[in-house]
C-alpha cells in the first residue's frame, strides 16, 4: 500500500464521520479512498479501477470526469460561483428553470431550488401544508404515505419516510403520518391486480373518512427506492393521482431517485401520464456533478401564495446556495447531453440487457426476488428460496458480497442483502456487460460458501 493512502486512510478514520456506517466496524477495515475518476470508472488511490455499478449513490447519469459538464463548471466559474436568489435572480437558475419545466410533466410551472433530495421533499411538505393554510382550511396538516417509503433524512421527510431502521428512534422528534401498505407484490398473498388495489383500498379508507385532514398523498413513483428497489404495479401511481382529485387532496411525487431517466423516461410520472401538483428531483439533476435540487409547483399550488406582505401568504423557506450558478450550469450542460446524445433512446437495449442477466441470476440458489424498472434492479438474497426467509440483519451478507465484487472490479452498495444495480445511464453496453458478468459471477462463485458459514 501506498504512502499516501496510507495516510489517508489513518486521517479518515481519525477525522471522518461517515453516513449509514457503523464506524466500529469502519475502524477495523481497511476502506477504499477514491481519488479520481474516468468514464464510467472510479479510480482509488493506488490506481485500481472500478465499474461505478451505483451511479455514485444513484446519481451519476453520464460518466465521471465528462469535459461538456466539467468545461460548464469551469466557465461559471469565471464568472460568479454564487450569489443569493433572495432578493435577486440569477441568469444560470433562470435558464435552468425554464429548460426543467419545458420538460416536466405538463401543469408545472415553478421552480423552487434547494441543495439536496432531502430538503425538496421538506419544500414540498411545507407548501402543501401552507397551501391549504392560506386558504384557511387550516384543519389540512396531515399526510399519507407509504410504509418502507424513504424521502430523506430531515425532520420532515423522516416524518413522511417508513424505514423503521434508520428513523425508528427518532419517532418523538417526528409529526404524526398516516401510513399505508405499500402495494408489494412479492409479499403479497393474490395476484398483482389485488396488491396494486388493497394498497389504493387503503388509501381512499383514509381519504373518505379524512379527507378534511389531508394535506397531501406522498409517493415515490413507479420504485421504492431505500425500501430494496420495490417496483409498484403498473396502474399503482395513476391509481394514487385518481383518488387525490376525487377526494381534493394534494399528490407529492418524490422523483429524486427515479428522476432523469432512472426508469427509460425522463420521469418516472409518465410511464402512467401522471402531473403531480408538486414534484421532487434532485440526485441526477447535475449529472452527479455538485448538490442541486428542486421542487416543481403547479400553477394553482403558487397562487395560492400570493397576495400582500400583511396577507402573510408568503413561502419563508429559503437555503443559502438556492440556485448555486455552479450547479445550474452542471445542470444545463446534463439537459444538453440528454439532448444531444440522445440519451433516453439509448437505455431499451441496456435495460434488455439487465433483465436478461436478472432472469439468469433469478433461478440461483438463495435468490429471493429480482426487481428491476428501467436501469434500477434489486437482487434479492434469501435464506430460503421458496419461503423468501431473509437472513439476519447482522450476517450483513450485501455488503459482503458487494465487497467480493470490488476485489472483482465493480464498486458496488447493497441495501441489507438486496444487491442495487443502478449504473450511470450512459454506461456503454461492453462496460455494462463487463459489470454484470461481475455480479453474476459473485453470486455464483461466493455467495454459496458465504451461505454456508452464515
Amino acid at each position: 500500500m501506498k504512502e499516501k493512502t496510507k495516510q489517508l486512510i489513518t486521517a479518515d478514520k481519525e477525522y471522518v464521520w461517515h453516513p449509514f456506517t457503523q464506524m466500529k466496524d469502519w475502524l477495523s477495515g481497511e476502506p477504499i479512498v477514491i481519488e479520481s475518476g474516468e468514464g464510467f470508472y472510479l479510480i482509488d488511490t493506488e490506481g485500481r479501477r472500478y465499474i461505478d455499478g451505483v451511479g455514485s449513490l444513484w446519481c451519476n447519469v453520464h460518466g465521471h470526469h465528462v469535459p461538456q459538464i466539467d468545461s460548464a463548471i469551469r466557465e461559471q466559474l469565471d464568472r460568479i460561483a454564487h450569489s443569493t436568489l433572495l432578493g435577486l435572480a440569477q441568469s444560470r437558475s433562470v435558464e435552468l428553470a425554464e429548460r426543467i419545466i419545458r420538460i416536466a410533466p405538463n401543469g408545472l410551472t415553478k421552480v423552487f431550488y434547494s441543495d439536496s433530495g432531502a430538503t425538496a421533499v421538506e419544500i414540498a411538505l411545507k407548501m402543501a401544508y401552507q397551501f391549504w393554510h392560506n386558504q384557511g382550511k387550516k384543519t389540512r396538516t396531515q399526510f399519507i404515505a407509504l410504509r418502507n417509503s424513504y424521502h430523506g433524512d430531515t425532520i420532515g421527510s423522516v416524518s413522511v419516510g417508513g424505514m423503521e431502521l434508520f428513523h425508528g428512534i427518532f419517532h418523538s422528534l417526528l409529526f404524526e403520518t398516516c401510513f399505508v401498505p405499500a402495494p408489494y407484490p412479492y409479499r403479497f398473498d393474490g395476484s398483482i391486480d389485488q396488491c396494486r388495489q388493497f394498497s389504493l383500498d387503503q388509501i381512499e379508507q383514509l381519504l373518505q373518512e379524512r379527507s378534511h385532514e389531508m394535506a397531501a398523498v406522498v409517493v415515490e413513483p413507479l420504485v421504492q427506492g431505500a425500501a430494496g428497489m420495490i417496483v409498484h404495479p403498473s396502474g399503482f401511481l395513476k391509481g394514487v393521482r385518481e383518488l387525490t382529485k376525487k377526494y381534493d387532496t394534494l399528490l407529492i411525487v418524490d422523483e429524486v431517485a427515479t428522476g432523469f431517466g432512472r426508469t427509460g423516461r425522463m420521469f418516472a410520472c409518465e410511464h402512467e401520464n401522471v402531473t403531480p401538483d408538486l414534484l421532487c428531483l434532485a440526485k441526477g439533476i447535475t449529472g452527479g456533478c455538485l448538490p442541486l435540487a428542486a421542487t416543481l409547483a403547479t400553477q394553482q399550488i403558487y397562487e395560492a401564495f400570493l397576495g400582500e406582505v400583511a396577507d402573510f401568504k408568503t413561502f419563508y423557506h429559503g437555503h443559502t446556495y438556492t440556485g448555486n450558478a455552479l450547479g445550474c450550469a452542471a445542470a444545463i450542460a446534463s439537459l444538453d447531453l440528454f439532448e444531444q446524445n440522445r440519451l433516453l433512446e439509448t437505455l431499451p437495449d441496456k435495460i434488455a440487457l439487465i433483465r436478461d442477466t436478472l432472469e439468469k441470476i433469478a433461478r440461483l440458489d438463495h435468490i429471493g426476488d429480482v426487481r428491476q424498472c428501467g436501469m434500477m434492479a434489486g437482487i434479492e438474497i434469501v435464506k430460503n428460496k421458496k419461503s423468501k426467509e431473509s437472513f439476519l440483519y447482522e450476517m450483513t451478507l450485501g455488503a459482503k458480497l458487494c465487497a467480493l465484487m470490488r476485489c472483482r472490479g465493480a464498486m458496488m452498495r447493497p441495501l441489507s442483502d438486496v444487491i442495487v444495480l443502478m449504473p450511470p445511464l450512459a454506461i456503454d453496453r461492453m462496460t455494462l456487460q463487463i459489470l454484470l458478468d461481475i455480479v453474476i459471477d459473485t453470486l455464483i462463485d461466493d455467495l454459496p460458501r458465504l451461505v454456508r458459514n452464515a
